[in-house]
């Protein structure tokens, strides 16, 4: 036990002092064990202290003097501990770090530098405890210059090796300074790597956008045996949710079971937020039920992993249960729940709640008024997304950004690009998601000169090498035939992804270049990036486009190696490249080895029985898709109607054109001209003229075309000239109707007529286009 006597403090007092009970020596030593026992005091009873070391002469002992200080500190009155500093001469390295500390652990780290600078002026040395201390500062400051001064001073020193602290504030500031792999270069230097050193290191990664690193040194520190503490594993959860790694998120979970660790409550709501923003609703209710004191920010983060799948049953009853738990919800968690609705497309109840936050006098704030347009764009109610926007005061950037992407995904195209423009003349700029709406809405409607115009703005403000506005330009002139353009765009873009690359494939391939598409193909696998499932349907549309056997069975080939057979997709798409390629049997034999059809896969073998004229198969087919219980669609029968005209067979083609109303299919132009067309072939053409007239919609072009091809071919020229009269007035610049004209007029002698329609054709600018062959 520590002893003091009277004579070391300097007392003064005389005995008739009223401080006369201070000369009792046990007394004294009874006080300032006290004092120097405690890890806190009152800050009352530590004024009282800090009196009696100075009543008793002892205020200039170094000793009191930092213990003091560090009181001082613990209440956050560094100034206090200043000036009692400043009062103590001479200055030891015991009492620097003393005052470097009171401002560290306050956060006044440019107040803790400036004494470290004051310290090394008086010729004063820092030590072990020191440059931890200030290195931290230095981190905190972002001054990696100071920083790497510090680090060359305690190498200097031999402060460095053999010191885990000291090595592990040069991890952390260096990690801090965004400098990772100078960071890591000094970690491996380090002899004894403690838990503070790893989850320094863990942290940096993580801080840096290097989360997979950071999980990285995670497991490593636990295959050699290092323990974490709650910090590293909080870091580890945040490269989880950064990574989206669930799986290893839940590896991290059974390790802090397994550590105890998972009792601190700090971790539980790191668990919470990693299954919440990871997309596991489940396991995140699971944590949130194990938290002790559920707080607001915890309601928000179990309603917010809900409300993300549109689970509003669950949403709405952790809503409520929230308040009767006396939680008051704000803007935040008022927008998950609106959000919700939206995500959920349950209309009628998302408008109920948006009633029920005006009757509750909630003020709408940006983030509300933000949600409520998203959620209103998702319903597709466009009115009431536009009274919402101009309701505001003033929208926010964000208002202006969700309005461009919800005419987007509306199909209000020029809306879209509208409103883009508006917004370009306020000086509001747009984020990543809504310019790519746009450009994306150019491409649809044609405007490739404002998509230019916006590939300008792109480039001038630094943002063309984001691989989604670089995808969304890809995209714009592929679809203009612009290859050119978009080649250049695919190779100076540094991050492609394969969007990219399917992008760019897609417009060679819509483009009429299928061989060049799948040259791509083959220099995307010498690239390493591996095809998906529509990298895969592209290329094989193109193999189909070519009828090149060769190559669609090499790709064939690769689907088998890779483990793609199973995607009904790509099914499908092989089972159409075989049929266009002339191998039927091998068609069949995968449409027989798959055992759940969608109506698409149906469709598909339907239409490459009739494309090569085999319409009694077509309709076999058509029979097994009945038994299955698929309901057939429009194209169902469009490809019946088109393989019974191919085979001629004119009694299926009536019953399967009367048993489109049993299914339920509306039946369109399509259907009627390719009924029209096997009637007239047949020579049925008072059938064909009566099914015509009788059509419930209005006949184009291609209805009174079918019709009049079979007259030509019947020598129904009485027929074809009234005929080719309704064909012309539905379709104007078809050359071809002008010409069957002048021919019928000429097979009935009528060359006054002939001439006639030639006049015509002249007038209106109709000219007869200029035949070619393929041979």
């Amino acid at each position: 036990m520590l002893r003091l006597r009277p004579s070391q403090f300097h007392i003064r007092f005389s005995s008739s002092s009223p401080f006369s009970s201070l000369l009792d020596p046990c007394y004294l030593n009874s006080c300032f064990h006290i004092f120097l026992s405690k890890q806190f005091l009152a800050f009352k009873s530590l004024l009282q202290f800090h009196s009696l070391i100075i009543t008793t002469g002892n205020s200039k002992n170094v000793f009191f003097a930092t213990k003091l200080m560090s009181f001082y500190a613990s209440h956050r009155q560094p100034a206090l501990s200043t000036h009692l500093f400043h009062s103590i001469h001479p200055k030891d390295g015991f009492l620097w770090n003393s005052i470097i500390q009171s401002h560290f652990s306050n956060g006044d780290y440019l107040q803790a530098f400036g004494f470290y600078l004051q310290m090394r002026a008086s010729s004063s040395l820092p030590n072990q405890f020191t440059v931890p201390m200030v290195l931290s500062t230095c981190a905190e400051l972002m001054m990696l210059n100071h920083g790497m001064n510090i680090h060359g001073l305690a190498l200097k020193l031999g402060l460095f090796y053999g010191n885990s602290a000291v090595g592990s504030s040069l991890v952390y500031m260096y990690s801090k300074c965004g400098h990772t792999e100078s960071a890591s270069l000094l970690f491996d230097e380090i002899t004894l790597k403690d838990v503070v050193a790893w989850t320094a290191l863990i942290v940096g990664h993580v801080q840096n956008n290097e989360s997979e690193k950071g999980l990285k040194c995670l497991f490593d520190m636990h295959r050699y045996g290092g323990a974490p503490n709650y910090r590293t594993l909080g870091s580890g959860f945040q490269a989880c949710v950064d990574l989206d790694a669930l799986v290893e998120g839940r590896c991290l979970h059974g390790l802090a079971l397994k550590t105890g660790i998972l009792c601190f409550e700090v971790i539980k709501s790191c668990l919470l937020s990693m299954y919440s923003r990871c997309g596991s609703p489940e396991e995140a209710y699971r944590c949130f039920c194990k938290l002790n004191k559920k707080d607001l920010i915890s309601w928000t983060s179990i309603i917010a992993v809900h409300a993300k799948f549109g689970l509003m049953t669950e949403c709405l009853s952790l809503f409520w249960e929230m308040q009767a738990d006396e939680i008051i919800p704000d803007e935040i968690a008022i927008s998950c729940m609106v959000l919700g609705f939206g995500n959920s497309d349950r209309t009628s109840e998302g408008k109920a709640f948006h009633g029920w936050i005006l009757r509750q006098c909630y003020a709408v704030s940006e983030i509300t008024h933000n949600a409520l347009l998203s959620m209103y764009c998702k319903f597709g109610l466009l009115n009431t997304t536009e009274k919402i926007f101009h309701s505001f005061h003033k929208s926010s950037k964000e208002d202006w950004n969700t309005m461009i992407s919800g005419y987007s995904n509306m199909g209000q195209k020029e809306k879209c690009i509208d409103l883009f423009r508006d917004m370009q003349l306020l000086g509001i700029g747009p984020d990543l998601i809504s310019l790519a709406s746009v450009i994306s809405s150019c491409s649809q409607v044609g405007a490739v000169n404002i998509g230019r115009s916006i590939h300008c703005y792109a480039i001038k403000n630094s943002i063309i090498e984001n691989v989604s506005i670089a995808n969304s330009l890809l995209d714009m002139y592929g679809k203009s035939g612009n290859l050119t353009t978009a080649w250049r765009i695919f190779h100076r873009t540094q991050q492609r992804d394969i969007i990219s690359w399917n992008t760019l494939i897609s417009s060679y391939k819509q483009s009429g270049h299928p061989a060049e598409a799948i040259v791509l193909f083959d220099e995307m696998i010498k690239n390493n990036l591996k095809p998906n499932a529509i990298t895969c349907v592209i290329v094989l549309s193109a193999c189909a486009h070519l009828a090149s056997l060769d190559k669609g069975e090499r790709i064939h080939q690769y689907i088998r190696e890779n483990g793609y057979g199973t995607d009904i997709t790509i099914r499908t798409s092989l089972i159409d490249m075989y049929a266009k390629c002339g191998e039927l049997e091998t068609s069949r034999k995968l449409f027989n080895a798959v055992e759940e059809r969608d109506v698409i896969l149906w469709n598909v073998m339907i239409s490459s029985y009739g494309m090569h004229g085999h319409a009694e198969s077509a309709i076999e087919i058509f029979e097994l898709m009945e038994e299955s219980n698929v309901k057939p669609n429009s194209l169902t029968f469009l490809s019946l109607l088109s393989a019974c005209n191919h085979g001629g067979l004119v009694e299926e083609g009536r019953r399967l054109f009367d048993r489109m109303q049993k299914y339920g299919v509306k039946v369109s132009l399509k259907h009627y001209a390719s009924m029209v067309d096997l009637l007239g072939r047949s020579g049925s053409l008072q059938e064909a003229e009566t099914l015509v007239l009788s059509m419930p919609i209005s006949p184009d072009g291609t209805v009174w075309g079918s019709l009049l091809s079979a007259c030509k071919l019947h020598n129904e020229f009485e027929m074809g000239v009234r005929i080719a009269r309704h064909a012309i007035e539905s379709d104007p610049e078809n050359d071809g109707y002008y010409i069957i004209l002048s021919d019928l007029y000429g097979c009935l002698g009528r060359w006054e007529e002939v001439e006639r329609v030639r006049v015509i054709m002249k007038e209106r600018g109709v000219e007869k286009r200029t035949g070619w062959s393929a041979l």
